[in-house]
């Protein structure tokens, strides 16, 4: 019997992630907490998945935030 995952990402694509943070900072509360141009100039989730999926350091900034963010949800 395995033990269950506590990792608050397990099982949430990018995708997922991305929408929520737009949804609770919008786009330009999420390009003040992190300084990706993607996030600044003309955002959209496509332009933003593209980039990071390519950029490993600023997927794990937005990772980050997610995390912090469900931390104070309790999702």
């Amino acid at each position: 019997m395995t033990t269950p995952n506590n990792n608050p990402l397990h099982g949430v694509t990018l995708e997922q992630i991305l929408n929520a943070l737009v949804e609770h900072y919008e786009w330009s509360g999420l390009a003040e907490r992190i300084d990706i141009r993607c996030f600044k100039s003309d955002p959209s989730i496509k332009s933003s998945l593209t980039f990071l999926r390519k950029t490993p350091w600023a997927r794990e900034k937005v990772e980050h935030l997610y995390v912090k963010l469900a931390r104070t949800k309790r999702w």
